[in-house]
């Protein structure tokens, strides 16, 4: 496996493309996956040769490269320095440059000099250095090197000076070649004859373009060769890991009494018996072994763990649900009721159809597109919107519907219809046909309702906010509770199957009284505000009465209800008793069932009677177990937990 991960690094490096359309292969028999190793040992034996030659070669090329440039800035200072001394000081020159000549006319003993090249982020401290060390009595000159350089192990682009220094004196020497071996610089032999100079360079630029054709010609077969594992490397890949997840599984096998064989428990789903002891065959046809597996179901009191079968279609909905929560083993999966629930609730806040046109067009590429986009890897956060695109799908479709209930696009209306709107005299002032774009119908007389969504008129209307804030806030609050109250009433399934029927009259009829006393009466309130609330509706006020104050004096002013907050008669009485119901919930809800628990715990303990001890003969080891279980029995009920 770790074999396969360096191919592919080697691969990527490369910048080769590794061919992802192949056929999902059979695991391989163990006399195939040694014949691959084989082959992986000789390709990982081929590959470090040529890229330990290659290394080598580029280490002799990046020196020759650097002696060539050594040659010419030498050959250059000798150059300039001998037409100065020829034309006398005809030549422009720095005072350096004017002492050391002066210095070479004078002096018998001639100048020695080092030549070498160094790093350019280094020369300034190299410079400084090479002057106190020698107390000025160096002469330094270096150039940067033009052509690219690269690192021969790296590959990295690598920026040099070339540099020659001149001193007299042994002394002064040994001084100058430690400074250079600490600032890592590499020293370089340069003749003094100019003769010798122009030989050296002229064999160095042919060793380089030998060099060239060789480091083509090993980069060319280095390619070849990680082309040819480019086009098997995802099979190779595929069989490694299949072998290692059957060894992996083997791993966890025991051996039996006569070491024949192996034995294994496991949990699967019943349904797909049939289809696993089908693949215990084809295994044993496949694998030509005389041996038939055996499976056989055993009856067992452990919880099963919970396994609920997806799809691609509602893996990402059984995700949501399980960042929540996993079922216990046999419990109501609401993961299938999402898949409405969730993108609906979502679209009910987005609302919008515009842009829920955008992300239902953008989840429906990556759908079409998804086999293709499964074979890549974009990232986390393509990740995460790819294996959510049929959320992402629905969640766009029911924004676009809500979008047209909300008469909303981009922030803009439709005007489909007309409107409904009755246009009065007083009503036109500051408005016209080509203004407001809309059908301003005069003699407008009857009030049936919008043929779908909200009138357009409402955008130009000074109440626009309040009364689409209004409407959504309620939609909200309707769809929330009967969610609530849905995932309350799916529980009762689960305490029927288990025969848990104290949670039946302990938790979920005091859930639903309480729910259904405050917020599904509220829900049922907003219903009749809209059906039973008409214009013609005038309170104390001289307007509709506020269910959010109503709601809040339901307990602050229990039992009275005044002029302005009435809906219908006997209101009062109503919102008493569901106020007092949903008192009652509470009490109902937390210490019933911890009660009860207790009390049949502490009859069972009175029940039991223990061991006598006394009765045995021995040494007193029934009398011990007697004691054990009672303190398991005890110890095995929690108050303090139960409550929680």
């Amino acid at each position: 496996f770790q074999k396969t991960q360096s191919a592919l690094h080697l691969v990527t490096a490369a910048e080769i493309k590794v061919d992802v359309d192949v056929d999902i292969p059979f695991a391989p028999p163990p006399s195939e996956m040694m014949e691959l190793e084989a082959q992986f040992n000789k390709l990982e034996v081929e590959i470090r040769e040529i890229n330990a030659n290659q290394e080598r070669l580029n280490r002799n090329f990046l020196e020759l490269t650097e002696l060539k440039h050594i040659l010419r800035q030498t050959a250059n200072f000798f150059t300039e320095a001998h037409q100065a001394m020829t034309f006398g000081g005809e030549m422009s020159r720095t005072d350096d440059e004017a002492a050391l000549l002066e210095d070479v006319r004078s002096t018998s003993s001639p100048l020695s000099f080092v030549a070498g090249v160094i790093n350019r982020d280094r020369v300034p401290t190299f410079e400084r250095l090479l002057w106190r060390a020698c107390r000025g009595n160096v002469f330094l000159r270096y150039q940067e090197i033009d052509g690219e350089l690269k690192d021969p192990v790296t590959g990295e682009a690598m920026s040099k000076c070339a540099f020659i220094i001149f001193f007299q004196g042994d002394q002064l020497q040994s001084r100058v070649k430690k400074i250079c071996e600490g600032f890592r610089a590499t020293q370089y032999p340069c003749p003094d004859s100019a003769t010798e100079r122009r030989d050296i360079l002229a064999s160095v630029a042919i060793r380089i373009e030998d060099l060239s054709t060789v480091i083509g010609q090993t980069m060319d077969h280095r390619y070849r060769i990680l082309q040819g594992i480019a086009l098997n490397l995802n099979v190779w890949m595929m069989k490694v890991k299949k072998m290692k997840a059957i060894y992996h599984t083997l791993n966890m096998l025991s051996v039996d009494v006569t070491h024949q064989c192996l034995i294994g428990e496991c949990w699967c789903p019943v349904a797909d018996l049939d289809e696993i002891q089908f693949a215990l065959r084809r295994g044993q046809d496949l694998s030509g072994s005389s041996v038939t597996p055996i499976l056989n179901v055993m009856r067992t009191t452990l919880t099963p763990p919970t396994y609920n079968k997806v799809n691609k279609f509602t893996s990402g909905f059984q995700t949501i649900i399980d960042a929540y929560g996993i079922a216990t083993y046999r419990e109501v999966n609401p993961a299938p009721f999402s898949i409405i629930t969730f993108p609906f609730l979502f679209a009910v806040m987005f609302g919008d159809c515009g842009h829920g046109l955008l992300m239902a067009l953008f989840a429906a590429f990556m759908i079409l597109k998804e086999k293709a986009f499964s074979k890549q890897k974009g990232g986390e956060i393509f990740g995460t919107f790819f294996g959510g695109r049929y959320i992402i799908l629905l969640m766009g479709a029911f924004s676009i519907y809500t979008g047209l209930v909300y008469n909303d696009c981009f922030s803009k209306s439709f005007n489909i219809f007309g409107s409904s709107w009755s246009v009065g005299e007083s009503d036109l002032k500051g408005l016209s046909q080509d203004t407001v774009m809309l059908n301003l119908d005069r003699d407008f007389k009857h009030h049936n309702p919008y043929p779908f969504g909200l009138d357009p008129i409402w955008q130009v209307a000074s109440n626009k906010l309040t009364f689409t804030n209004s409407y959504k806030m309620k939609m909200s609050v309707t769809l929330g509770v009967s969610q609530m109250l849905f995932g309350v009433a799916l529980g009762v399934f689960n305490h029927v199957h288990f025969g848990r029927h104290i949670n039946i009259w302990a938790s979920f009829i005091p859930e639903v009284l309480f729910l259904g006393g405050i917020f599904g009466y509220l829900v049922f309130m907003i219903f009749f505000k809209w059906i039973g609330v008409d214009s013609s509706f005038r309170s104390a006020t001289g307007g509709a009465p506020s269910l959010l104050i109503m709601l809040i004096n339901m307990f602050l002013s229990f039992g009275n209800v005044a002029e302005s907050e009435r809906f219908y008669s006997g209101q009062a009485g109503v919102q008493s008793v569901l106020v007092v119901l949903a008192l009652i919930a509470v009490p109902w809800m937390l210490f019933t069932k911890p009660l009860v628990l207790y009390l049949r715990n502490r009859r069972a303990r009175q029940a039991y009677t223990p061991f006598d001890s006394t009765s045995v003969q021995g040494d007193g080891e029934g009398g011990s177990d007697s004691q054990a279980g009672t303190n398991s029995s005890e110890s095995s009920f929690n108050m303090g937990d139960i409550f929680v």
